[in-house]
């Protein structure tokens, strides 16, 4: 999409068909059976694909080794106590690369970008964006219509377990890199600056920058253009 236009580009994103592409592994008699072309069927008598916990495996490996001619083993976690989010219900955009952990909430028409990183306990509001490589730790809590800038942190309260979570409200931009600190709420309307460090409770409707951040005026001197919300971006298939 070399020098396209913000607009192309919009356009493009909410004309889009949204997919949910799955991989799913069943065992049944499909003897007769036809597939139609939408689907790619891979497998035969002589190959399986197993999930199992690696323990579980270790042992079956054990007892069948002299049946087993090749292996091969794909592990992208080690002893994980949260599994991901079951997206399947989910109304909102999710593109690849993002991590949401069991328990996180995704509301409707949210979006949530490639890398970003959302654990448990998060809440990301009604048409909110997390952008690439965001983070929202655990038990941070987004409003409606809210930006998270790309590279930006909202730090999880995980532990310890008496610390306050952030909360933003509804309708805050904020810019790529800021962090926004445990115990921190961020007024509604309100704009933090790109790479600004949170420290304090943000007004609702102020500007903060700097590290750390301070009010450096309001959202209503802000040019429109500079803080607008795009619901184009935000739409699924009719």
């Amino acid at each position: 999409m070399e020098n396209f236009t913000a607009e192309e580009i919009i356009q493009y994103i909410s004309n889009a068909h949204k997919v949910t592409p799955v991989k799913v592994y069943v065992n049944g008699n499909f003897e007769g059976v036809e597939f139609p072309d939408t689907l790619k069927v891979f497998g035969s008598e002589t190959s399986k694909t197993i999930f199992a916990d690696l323990a579980d495996w270790k042992a079956f490996e054990e007892y069948n080794k002299d049946i087993i001619t090749d292996i091969e083993v794909e592990m992208d976690r080690r002893n994980s106590a949260i599994p991901l989010k079951d997206l399947s219900e989910t109304n909102a955009r999710i593109e690849p690369g993002a991590f949401i952990r069991e328990n996180a909430v995704i509301e409707d028409g949210a979006v949530v970008m490639m890398g970003a990183t959302i654990n448990i306990g998060a809440i990301v509001g009604e048409g909110t964006m997390i952008d690439m490589n965001a983070s929202l730790g655990g038990r941070a809590v987004t409003g409606k219509n809210v930006h998270v800038g790309a590279g930006s942190v909202l730090a999880g309260v995980i532990e310890p377990p008496s610390a306050s979570p952030v909360v933003i409200e509804d309708d805050v931009l904020i810019g790529a890199n800021a962090v926004i600190l445990e115990g921190v709420r961020v007024g509604k309307g309100a704009i933090v600056a790109a790479g600004a460090i949170v420290t304090d409770d943000v007004p609702a409707g102020a500007v903060v920058a700097g590290t750390p951040a301070k009010v450096i005026k309001q959202s209503q001197d802000v040019d429109s253009s500079k803080r607008e919300i795009v619901s184009a971006l935000r739409k699924l298939n009719d």
